[in-house]
């Protein structure tokens, strides 16, 4: 068994053009002053890293890191959600996808893949030269407009996406294999890679490249009513990395999975603040120990009802009551003898 590192925070919700959440200096002055030990760093936001910088210089990256330990903090992983996202983006979903790339990429799929695929090729060295085994990622998506077969979907789809998919990726996972980085991707509704199926299916796709691994996120599997505690029996060995965010589903007679294209606050399955929502978090921290998954706790700030300010006050101690200090005695090693081969004979009765 092995003791879960945290509490953490991913800043990614957190940023803000008013301080203390428009810089690092501010950002990990406000974490730590919570109470949070650990920050999962947004690459995309450039207040925070230079990404091109930090994959290629080490000098960069350990002013980075020793910025971020005078307050006291460790950076758990260095986040390309947005990145990776782009790495595989459908025409149906240009548009709206524009909005996460440069201006000079905007408009243009091939150039804007591109940039994708090197900025998570960036996170790859910038990792290393951070000290960091894993980095978060979004596999991107080639097949989610057809996640409800109608019209049906044609023989051979499905295993043409996901040989897309892995395609495209392989060679940024030999990157990180380089590196010694291991790939976390969120299994998210909205990626091709949303529940167990769906991850199996690309991890062969990619000849179990050993770098494929999960980020594990219970709230996603609330929402899609999938059983999240035996997610973790089946998947434990791939879990690298571990988001604290709660949800609830609540559907009604008017609303269900898909939520009627309402608002968050109006859908039936909603993101909620830690321990405000369903999921057992003292079952999954009690797997994750278990199994020895060696991750660091993060809170995932994601509320429709909650403010930032005070799920971000409520989060590190939520977190820190949950980890499990992983026993390394039995507590009935008390009662323990050595072994008297003619003892254990007389109590059989042999």
């Amino acid at each position: 068994m092995k003791t879960i590192k945290g509490p953490a925070v991913f800043l990614a919700q957190f940023m803000d053009d008013k301080a203390p959440f428009n810089s690092l200096d501010g950002l990990c002055k406000w974490a730590a002053d919570l109470g949070y030990k650990g920050i999962q760093i947004p690459t995309w936001e450039n207040r925070l890293i230079d990404l091109t910088t930090a994959g290629e210089s080490k000098t960069y990256c350990d002013e980075l890191r020793g910025k971020v330990n005078d307050y006291g903090l460790e950076i758990t992983e260095l986040s390309t959600h947005l990145q990776g996202q782009l790495v595989a983006v459908h025409p149906a979903y240009d548009l709206m996808f524009d909005n996460f790339a440069p201006d000079d990429c905007k408009n243009n799929p091939k150039k804007r893949t591109e940039w994708a695929r090197k900025q998570v090729i960036s996170a790859a060295h910038a990792s290393k030269h951070l000290g960091l085994d894993v980095s978060a990622t979004f596999s991107g998506s080639l097949l989610w407009h057809t996640m409800h077969p109608w019209p049906q979907r044609p023989a051979g789809l499905v295993e043409m996406g996901f040989e897309e998919l892995a395609k495209r990726w392989l060679p940024i996972l030999n990157t990180y294999d380089e590196c010694g980085v291991d790939v976390a991707y969120e299994i998210h509704p909205g990626e091709d890679l949303h529940d167990g199926v769906t991850f199996e299916r690309f991890l062969e796709a990619t000849g179990n490249h050993k770098r494929c691994n999960i980020l594990y996120d219970p709230s996603h599997f609330v929402l899609q009513q999938l059983d999240y505690i035996a997610y973790i029996d089946h998947y434990h060995e791939f879990i690298k990395a571990f988001h604290v965010k709660d949800s609830e589903f609540k559907p009604d007679g008017k609303r269900g999975t898909f939520g009627g294209y309402s608002d968050w606050q109006d859908r039936a399955g909603r993101y909620r603040s830690p321990g405000d929502g369903q999921i057992d978090f003292k079952t999954i921290f009690t797997k994750l120990t278990e199994y020895g998954c060696d991750v660091w706790a993060v809170m995932e700030w994601e509320c429709c009802v909650k403010s930032p300010e005070q799920g971000a006050r409520e989060g590190a101690p939520f977190i820190a009551s949950h980890i499990i200090e992983a026993t390394q005695k039995r507590f009935d090693d008390f009662a323990g003898e050595d072994i008297d081969k003619e003892q254990l004979k007389k109590i059989l009765g042999l």
